[in-house]
């Protein structure tokens, strides 16, 4: 019983991880004042560089981090549609979403003689587990704490940005902007160079998101790999009220229904179709936005378009 416990806790932060990368772009991006509906498809590209990278060269770090520049890539040309030509948001966040998946598929394509999925890696290429042996195998605190390192790296990331936001000038400024753009524009603060390093930040972040699926989750990259997860990650910051702390705690939730579907669906608990139980975390989803979407408060200026001298 108690590993069964354990498993559900160990099982619920490995999937919460992709999910607290991606919330966190969220979170730095509407902070400035920019909505990122994109943040799917900036996983989705993520992951398939970090799998596709992962493979040819065999190192999990490269990957890790051609991941996040594949994400900053597309984040800096939804940076340039929705800041520097004022582009609607939600629609050049979209457009990313459609982009994303295909840009993917279409190169899988090409390196993989024609399938729309990679090759699996192997053993070191995956992401290593920093405290793999310092435990009893198979003990409960195994179970929990024998993660890949980017479970600790998306929670260490979560006090960083916390203490970026809140902590310096840096954070102050890009609140600042997301808040009153005008104002902080007559102290001086460059309201086009924060929103692109909120919003580029945020697609690296996404990527890292992608890539903690596809090469520490599971071993490569697939269609449906990258099925809702940016979504989750957008209500995670709904949910988080745009804080750091917030969407980490949101991301446990939604990591936690992950667990549990994994568990039921694998321990034969009840008998239940593995379709439904599949549907467990996109429900919670829904219910959670129902229910706190009135609740919580964006920043003012999150999705309006600002220009100089109005």
């Amino acid at each position: 019983m108690l590993n069964d416990i354990g498993f559900i806790i160990g099982t619920s932060l490995m999937y919460a991880a992709p999910l607290l990368f991606t919330a966190l772009g969220g979170v730095i991006s509407e902070n400035s004042g920019v909505v990122n509906i994109g943040l799917e498809g900036m996983m989705t590209i993520g992951a398939f560089i970090g799998a596709a990278v992962g493979y040819y060269v065999g190192n999990p770090w490269i990957a890790f981090i051609a991941a996040g520049l594949a994400g900053g890539i597309f984040a800096l040309l939804h940076a340039i549609a929705s800041v520097t030509f004022h582009a609607d948001q939600v629609v050049s966040g979209i457009a990313i979403n459609f982009l994303g998946p295909g840009v993917a598929l279409f190169i899988s394509r090409l390196l993989f003689n024609g399938s729309t999925m990679t090759k699996s890696l192997s053993f070191s290429a995956k992401m290593p587990r920093p405290l793999n042996g310092l435990f009893r195998s198979n003990s409960f605190s195994d179970i929990i704490f024998n993660q890949y390192a980017t479970v600790y790296l998306a929670f260490i990331l979560v006090f960083v940005m916390w203490y970026t936001l809140y902590k310096t000038k840096l954070g102050l400024r890009i609140r600042a902007v997301g808040e009153h753009p005008a104002s902080a524009d007559t102290l001086g603060v460059s309201v086009t160079k924060i929103r692109y390093f909120g919003v580029i930040l945020s697609g690296i972040l996404a990527g890292f998101g992608g890539a903690a699926m596809s090469i520490a989750v599971v071993s490569n990259f697939r269609p449906t790999l990258i099925s809702g997860q940016g979504f989750i990650a957008l209500a995670a910051v709904i949910f988080g009220k745009w804080k750091p702390q917030g969407a980490m705690w949101a991301c446990l939730l939604f990591g936690a229904a992950q667990g549990l579907t994994v568990y039921l669906g694998g321990a034969g608990v009840i008998n239940i179709s593995s379709q439904l139980l599949a549907m467990l975390p996109y429900v919670l989803t829904l219910v959670v936005l129902v229910g706190f979407v009135g609740k919580s408060v964006a920043p003012a200026a999150s999705g309006e378009a600002y220009e100089k001298g109005e």
